[in-house]
């Protein structure tokens, strides 16, 4: 019985020296465990050269594609933004071109039809000072204030008979028309037609002037019948006779 409890004692005994594995050990085994686990996890110690080359392929990959789809995102916004820019501009220009349009429509409109006899010889001007007695004297035309280099038109179809400089006028153009008639036209800036040249009825023959005796710039336009040395007659009634709306 001695024996059979010394035996015990022995045997309890190494099992207290074996006893269980020591704190240090088990978080040694511990920490081999965590690593291996995060190890595995990235694929690194685990994977054979040739894997790791085909991970690596696989990123470079993406990263190319990506950067491909970046690319081409920003050249569609890039190309978009041209397409706009093009539309606006289009756009303008058509804005322009009708604007041109109308501004000659209502030319026409107020010059008569294409077709008339007679058209005003300037447009958008004021009456200054009208046909008859002016400081003792025949003021043989009337005085159309306008801008400087307002185009002046031929009144009708004809041909020029002079045009160039003109005593008192500064400069004049005188044309001759199919009745016999001659129209004059005085203190232009600048002569766009020269002597033997045929007009048609609103056509431009000069830009409107401040030179000769003249207070300011206007066109100074007169009538005369029958010729250069015809008598002059009141150029707005024989527009107004001729279907002009004067």
């Amino acid at each position: 019985m001695l024996l059979t409890a010394t035996t015990a004692g022995a045997f309890s005994l190494a099992v207290l020296l074996a006893g269980e594995p020591s704190a240090a050990a088990t978080a040694s085994t511990g920490s081999v465990a965590r690593t291996t686990s995060v190890a595995d996890a990235l694929g690194v110690d685990a994977a054979t050269p040739a894997e790791q080359r085909t991970v690596l392929e696989q990123l470079t990959a993406s990263r190319a594609q990506r950067e491909a789809e970046q690319a081409a995102a920003a050249d569609a916004q890039a190309r978009a933004e041209e397409a706009a820019a093009a539309a606006r501009a289009q756009a303008e220009a058509q804005a322009a071109a009708e604007a041109a349009a109308a501004a000659e429509a209502a030319r026409a409109a107020a010059s008569g039809p294409a077709d008339a006899e007679a058209v005003m010889p300037i447009d958008g001007a004021r009456l200054t000072s009208p046909f008859g007695p002016r400081w003792g004297t025949l003021h043989g035309g009337v005085d159309l204030a306008a801008p400087m280099l307002t185009p002046e038109y031929a009144a009708m179809d004809g041909i020029v008979l002079e045009a160039g400089p003109a005593s008192g006028f500064g400069q004049a153009v005188y044309i001759q028309h199919e009745n016999g008639d001659v129209t004059v036209y005085g203190h232009m800036e600048e002569i766009l037609v020269s002597a033997g040249q045929v007009v048609q009825a609103g056509e431009t023959i000069a830009l409107v002037g401040n030179r000769g005796q003249s207070t300011g710039p206007h066109l100074h336009f007169e009538v005369r019948l029958g010729g250069l040395g015809g008598d002059p007659v009141d150029p707005l009634a024989y527009l107004r006779e001729r279907g002009v709306d004067v």
